[in-house]
């Protein structure tokens, strides 16, 4: 239950596109470079946030990526499903019915409820929300 690299640099990137969402366009090697992450890792990770509605991509020599929808409307939990599919605490939770044993399992209603906490906690915090708190950090370290 830990979330991969790839879901750590889709926040990371998707926080430094919040950052600068009044510039038309960020470059993907400015990108890569304040976040500290390979540029082919990035492309596809970009690629998929793509492909969920949440970058578009910016073709030509200033291309780059920008915001596909307003950063507060943005979830924590729409990135991470973006790049790592549906979250899922326990495999007893993926199927509607959850498995064989879920009316006779003990755990399974505190699984269920884990997972609903967690899904709240990121559904509640979004882009815009983190992106302030980034640049706040930033302008404390000055």
């Amino acid at each position: 239950m830990e979330l991969t690299r790839m879901g750590e640099y889709a926040i990371r990137g998707m926080v430094y596109l919040a950052i600068y969402r009044d510039k038309k366009v960020v470059l993907l090697k400015d990108l890569c470079s304040s976040q500290e992450t390979p540029r082919a890792f990035m492309i596809k990770i970009f690629q998929q946030l793509s492909k969920k509605g949440l970058v578009k991509s910016v073709r030509g020599s200033k291309g780059g990526y920008v915001l596909a929808k307003p950063a507060n409307r943005i979830s924590l939990r729409e990135i991470i499903e973006g790049v790592e599919g549906p979250i899922f605490l326990n495999r007893c939770l993926i199927r509607k019915m959850g498995c064989d044993r879920s009316d006779k399992c003990p755990l399974h209603p505190v699984w269920k409820k884990a997972q609903d906490c967690l899904m709240a906690v990121l559904e509640e915090h979004n882009l815009a929300e983190l992106s302030d708190h980034a640049v706040k950090l930033l302008k404390e370290k000055e």
